[in-house]
């Protein structure tokens, strides 16, 4: 796992022009991944991977059944301001051990394509919608503790013991 600071973890990710065996083997990667990291979601990057893709097995906390999914070539969507924002604890499997209180919207929807080139479309609300504005900012090359400010963002990073940016 690539943790904060890592130069892959702080740039966008290329978008994937390639459907073939090696797309398959990286999803079936990453799923493992994050399951043995005790994730919900995960980045390309995240395990030093280039590449537009991630996967997620997030619980709906609405009651519904866990979305477990994988998009390559994501595009978030937020509902347009004024947004209903959320403000719940964050964390990410690339700042070990660490969360901070967080804004997100409260809906989220994410369109792009699956491994074979099928089109996917992933809507949620609650924590589905942090999920998917999580992974997608990953692939932005932005980390949660990005959007701290300078201050919350040294204390987290301090506390996982990992260098803070200059």
């Amino acid at each position: 796992m690539t943790r904060y600071g890592t130069p892959v973890l702080h740039q966008a990710t290329a978008p994937v022009t390639e459907f073939g065996a090696e797309l398959r083997a990286l999803v079936a990667d990453m799923f493992a991944s994050m399951y043995a990291a005790n994730g919900v979601g995960l980045a390309a990057n995240q395990i030093g991977v280039d590449a537009r893709v991630f996967v997620m097995d997030c619980p709906d906390t609405e009651g519904g059944p866990n979305v477990v999914a994988h998009v390559v070539n994501p595009v978030l969507e937020l509902p347009p301001p004024p947004r209903d924002l959320l403000v719940k604890a964050e964390g990410c499997l690339s700042v070990p051990g660490q969360s901070a209180e967080l804004a997100r919207t409260a809906w989220a929807v994410v369109t792009g394509v699956d491994m074979h080139g099928e089109p996917v479309r992933l809507e949620g609300v609650g924590l589905i919608a942090r999920c998917l504005q999580h992974e997608c900012d990953h692939l932005d090359g932005t980390v949660y503790v990005d959007r701290l400010t300078a201050k919350e963002r040294k204390k987290v990073l301090d506390a996982a013991g990992l260098p803070a940016p200059e």
